[in-house]
């Protein structure tokens, strides 16, 4: 049987984290022998008009990957985005609404109608809240699985979620805290599977601390963020904090920047940011390896594939208490700390600052933690079991 994979965009270098987590597996399962293929929109990307065909309709070739690019078609955005305020904002919306929300975001009969003319394709679909997968995991529920990158927000909890979800066939889940949030939300699964089997990590990059130190004139200690910077993130958050922080402990060393998108600094922050935007990935790692710690503030992670990457140069991580996902990654590896307000923050940064060696084995416990659970050979064994799995039970 053939795996199709379904998403709402697709290409080499587009941004965000679910749509990452597409490329490297459907890449390594093409590796593993797979006959793998992507349906997708013609739409560029997440920061693209979702009624734009910025992709020409038909098959192309995608680093060896068969991809078929259906048309969008127009939709009332301006309804879309009311309801989606209020959903921004925490609120619960009506049933009417939730429809217009799902009816309005993105628009591609065609894309379904490819979908249901495959009666030979397990499906997987990521992530959970696009329209792509709710209108397509509704075709083929018993051969479809949900890579669903849960988070808990008002999103997850609409009706339309619940009423998709626990239908299909399985749900993909990276983390146990990701578990127990879809057991809470959609109910205990009876017939269908949840296995929590991670996300795979590339293990293999080099990185060199003294080379980002020359690079980039830094010699002094430094917190690093590496990631968008921006709300969704909760950056304006660990801006006050370390500005609290910073004048208060008259310390020496930084807040590091690096990554996509603007924030703004107020003038009493300049001394203590250093904001390098987006640098090149051989750069990210090496930072990873020169920072003293890791920061991760926010609230909406599934997997956070940063903290691996910082755990990976032995660099000790602080996240914030509030996203279930990074704090379980703390507690089970032991390889960093999480705060919730600004005196959890202050105090651990200073003991952190204060402990090199302490924070230097979290930082070797987080690179054992990685490898010992998150490396491809070890996630693309957990996959096989699901294709088979799911074969034995489409063929009856």
């Amino acid at each position: 049987m053939k795996l199709t994979f379904v998403t709402s965009w697709y290409g080499p270098d587009i941004p965000g984290g679910a749509e990452a987590e597409a490329r490297r597996t459907i890449a390594h399962l093409q590796q593993a022998g797979y006959d793998i293929e992507v349906l997708t929109t013609c739409i560029r990307d997440f920061h693209a008009p979702w009624d734009k065909n910025h992709h020409t309709p038909g098959e192309t070739l995608v680093n060896g990957i068969p991809v078929h690019r259906f048309p969008v078609e127009a939709r009332d955005k301006a309804a879309f985005d009311a309801v989606n305020w209020q959903l921004m904002q925490g609120k619960r919306v009506t049933p009417a609404a939730e429809q217009t929300y799902i009816n309005e975001m993105l628009r591609s009969p065609a894309l379904w109608q490819a979908i249901k003319e495959r009666d030979d394709s397990l499906f997987f679909f990521i992530p959970y809240m696009f329209a792509t997968t709710y209108h397509g995991a509704q075709i083929h529920p018993a051969r479809s699985a949900i890579i669903p990158c849960l988070h808990d927000e008002a999103y997850a909890y609409m009706g339309i979620y619940k009423q998709v979800l626990p239908q299909v066939n399985t749900l993909i889940l990276h983390v146990p805290s990701e578990k127990a949030l879809a057991d809470r939300i959609f109910g205990t699964a009876v017939s269908q599977q949840r296995p929590v089997i991670g996300e795979g990590v590339d293990a293999d990059f080099t990185f060199d601390a003294d080379r980002f130190r020359q690079t980039y004139n830094l010699h002094e200690p430094f917190v690093l963020y590496a990631g968008r910077r921006d709300a969704g993130k909760n950056v304006p958050l660990l801006l006050d904090y370390w500005g609290r922080y910073a004048q208060r402990s008259q310390t020496k060393a930084k807040l590091v920047l690096i990554g996509s998108g603007n924030i703004a600094l107020a003038p009493e922050l300049a001394p203590h940011v250093v904001d390098l935007g987006f640098v090149p990935i051989q750069d990210k790692y090496d930072a990873f390896a020169a920072a003293t710690i890791f920061c991760l503030p926010s609230l909406n992670e599934s997997f956070s594939l940063v903290t691996m990457e910082a755990w990976l140069t032995e660099t000790p991580v602080l996240v914030h208490g509030r996203c279930a996902v990074t704090r379980d990654h703390c507690q089970r590896s032991n390889g960093g700390l999480y705060f919730s307000n600004y005196p959890e923050f202050a105090g651990t940064l200073d003991y952190l600052f204060s402990h090199p060696d302490s924070a230097r084995k979290m930082g070797r416990n987080g690179r054992a933690y990685v490898l010992a659970n998150y490396q491809w050979p070890f996630i693309m064994a957990k996959y096989a079991e699901i294709i088979e799995r799911m074969k034995k039970e489409a063929n009856g």
